[in-house]
């Protein structure tokens, strides 16, 4: 990406070293990770999740002082990006975009969502509108999940936007609503839409941003990699050589790059909607 000449977003919340008193809560990716886990070793994930998230509080040293470093200073260039991508897209539809915060953090970071381990990954909390990232989930995406690249990262930072789009426009308190009294299955399943179409938002930005000349070769093939190595199916044959469909939340490699292609190609909102489309 040809990120470097980029505005720098003011929305980016440096805490990482940051304090409080910390009791990690599996959520976001990181959560599809623990189940993967969990099925692998022949636990019941909801059991699993628990155990992780009753760990005992600690204390952690107060918050450092922002540190500028090539990592930061690509996420602020791609999040203004996101910015002027969606302020776009909202004023044509006649709606005013609200930027969230990204709060970069190490290890450990207190959300409006709970207390969360950097074992979540990169996560959007609806209840503050903010994108948490520890750095060190890059270099996971690259060496465990062979998908390394800038654009791959953006596309991790895009998708979590794209909760945001769904937090500003009313689709996570709907879905929300609606999984209350469904059976896990359907439940999961009205999960697997939602994600794909955080998917295919981040593809509507990947759009623009190349109509803008900011992708260079090899792009968006980096962001396609990227989609398909965290699909649940390829994550559940790593882990235990098979996989359970009716415990996907996120979507297969398949559908996670076709929906990342769809908003790629096309590049507009509308053609998001997973809700109602027929097959995914």
């Amino acid at each position: 990406m040809k990120w470097q000449g980029g505005r720098r977003s003011s929305n980016v919340v440096d805490r990482r070293g940051g304090g409080g008193r910390r009791r990690p809560v599996i959520g976001g990716l990181g959560a599809l990770i623990v189940i993967v886990v969990g099925l692998y070793l022949g636990v019941e994930p909801s059991t699993l999740l628990s155990v992780v998230t009753s760990a005992p509080e600690s204390s952690a040293p107060p918050s450092a002082a922002p540190v500028k470093d090539e990592a930061s200073e690509f996420v602020r260039v791609v999040l203004a990006d996101t910015e002027d991508t969606w302020r776009a897209l909202f004023s044509r539809m006649g709606k005013t975009y609200q930027d969230p915060k990204l709060v970069l953090f190490r290890d450990r970071v207190s959300s409006a969502c709970g207390l969360q381990s950097a074992a979540v990954g990169p996560f959007y909390c609806p209840g503050d509108h903010q994108v948490y990232l520890d750095l060190s989930f890059f270099d996971e995406l690259a060496r465990r999940f062979g998908a390394p690249g800038d654009f791959a990262q953006a596309y991790v930072i895009a998708h979590e936007v794209g909760h945001h789009i769904q937090s500003l426009t009313g689709v996570s308190a709907r879905v929300h609503a609606q999984k209350r009294g469904l059976a896990k299955a359907d439940a999961n399943a009205l999960s697997v839409r939602q994600e794909l179409q955080a998917d295919c938002y981040a593809g509507v930005w990947g759009h623009h941003a190349a109509k803008r000349g900011l992708l260079e070769r090899g792009d968006v093939e980096e962001g396609l990699r990227a989609a398909a190595a965290i699909g649940d199916d390829r994550l559940q044959k790593r882990a235990r050589g098979t996989v359970a469909p009716e415990t996907f939340t996120h979507g297969t490699s398949e559908q996670r790059v076709r929906w990342f292609s769809r908003g790629l190609e096309g590049g507009a909102f509308e053609q998001c909607d997973t809700f109602t489309a027929a097959a995914l």
